[in-house]
């Protein structure tokens, strides 16, 4: 593969996933990490990304210094979102995960709107700030510095003492078989206790991260209720996912 090739490959999963790690893309393309490396290097020279340990981020992931007009597929997301607008009921106790679809959430949420919202994401959080009616609860912790999400102990303890209405959790990737997964294994352990925190557990996700899957589960497919995708609810892509008894919108 030319480095052209790879260049190209590398940006279109980091745009879809947020982040990658050098040796997956190095054994996905079977070349060395070392060429990965300098690949990456060049990209984030460019401006395409932003380089990592071990890796990549997306310029939307880097949520410290982020626009909107740097969110990938923003139109995309900004319809996921107004899908799961149409969810909320006055009253209702949300969590909400970080990510760029949920911050298009949050940004969307109506002022007139009087819930309560539990979140570890600092840049949700800063979208909740301008809701006058939103409750906010911020769940606090160890950040997670390229993503500003709370992790660690501290965090799944107050998860632990919550039971929300709904749960919006952005995931990385989802898959029938293997469920909600992420490549990073403290992010699950948080998410794990967001899922337990749960009544209910709708799933945000653009179509491109559907039927992929990353190193570390968070939870089986039949944990989801609901899924938000772009695409029209009886577009046929999401027919295995009906299949397991999920709402599709």
């Amino acid at each position: 593969m030319l480095k052209a090739e790879r260049k190209r490959f590398i940006l279109n999963e980091v745009r879809i996933h947020n982040r990658v790690l050098l040796t997956d893309i190095a054994e996905t393309l079977n070349v060395s990490v070392d060429t990965i490396r300098r690949d990456i290097t060049e990209l984030h020279k460019e401006k395409m990304l932003k380089k990592v340990h071990g890796g990549a981020i997306s310029l939307g992931f880097d949520t410290i210094h982020i626009g909107r007009t740097d969110i990938y597929a923003l139109e995309l997301k900004t319809r996921i979102a107004q899908k799961g607008i149409s969810l909320l009921k006055m009253g209702q106790v949300i969590l909400l995960s970080g990510g760029t679809t949920n911050m298009e959430f949050a940004r969307l949420i109506p002022v007139e709107l009087q819930i309560t919202c539990f979140t570890p994401s600092l840049p949700v959080a800063n979208q909740l700030m301008t809701k006058p009616n939103v409750d906010l609860i911020f769940i606090g912790g160890k950040m997670a510095k390229s993503s500003q999400i709370a992790i660690g102990g501290d965090a799944i303890n107050m998860l632990s003492d919550i039971r929300v209405d709904m749960c919006f959790l952005g995931t990385n990737s989802i898959d029938v078989q293997h469920g909600l997964t992420e490549f990073d294994w403290e992010i699950v352990q948080l998410k794990k206790a967001m899922v337990k925190a749960s009544k209910k557990i709708v799933c945000p996700v653009i179509s491109e991260k559907l039927n992929s899957v990353q190193r570390y589960k968070v939870c089986d497919i039949d944990r989801v209720d609901i899924l938000l995708t772009e695409l029209n609810p009886k577009d046929s892509r999401l027919n295995p996912f009906r299949d397991k008894n999920i709402d599709v919108l």
